[in-house]
């Protein structure tokens, strides 16, 4: 990686936005990439369980500068009626990318089966790309750990750097 990916992290939580919870899982993510990927978090923010607010905020990120590298969702991923963050995401992303969280979920599987109740879902927006986590704590950071070695490739190559990938 040239240069250290800009991260933005947004929760998603009824309960932080109205102020009755504290966001763990958005600093813990913010910790873990400021960390392991040497990235720059430029904008974090917590919006309500509501798909056009949840929408509006992943399409203002990804297409006004400083546009991040990588926008981290954590929360509303679950099965409940109001877990809205995927269908948001799906509203805006250009390019899915199943295969991120297959393989999230496929290396999360030994800690915990239930890791199949998380319906998130991973794309791009031009050059930003956007992963939807669990909104626990303990899921985010799992979820994200176990994607964080192919990352920067991910990155590299939205980014436009080929790198080996032009072998």
């Amino acid at each position: 990686m040239n240069r250290p990916p800009t991260v933005a992290v947004l929760t998603v939580s009824d309960r932080c936005f109205n102020g009755e919870a504290t966001d763990t899982s958005g600093p813990a993510l913010c910790d873990i990439v400021r960390v392991e990927l040497n990235a720059d978090v430029i904008k974090t923010h917590c919006v309500p369980d509501e798909q056009e607010h949840i929408a509006d905020e992943l399409l203002h990120w990804a297409t006004v500068e400083p546009r991040p590298d990588l926008i981290l969702t954590t929360g509303g991923t679950g099965l409940a009626p109001r877990d809205v963050t995927p269908e948001a995401t799906k509203q805006v992303i250009q390019r899915d990318h199943p295969g991120l969280i297959q393989l999230m979920q496929l290396r999360c599987y030994e800690k915990t089966p239930r890791t199949f109740l998380s319906r998130g879902v991973a794309g791009a927006i031009d050059r930003t790309l956007i992963i939807n986590l669990p909104g626990s704590k303990r899921g985010a950071v799992e979820s994200l750990e176990a994607i964080l070695d192919i990352l920067p490739h991910a990155i590299d190559i939205l980014r436009g750097d080929p790198g080996d990938h032009a072998r």
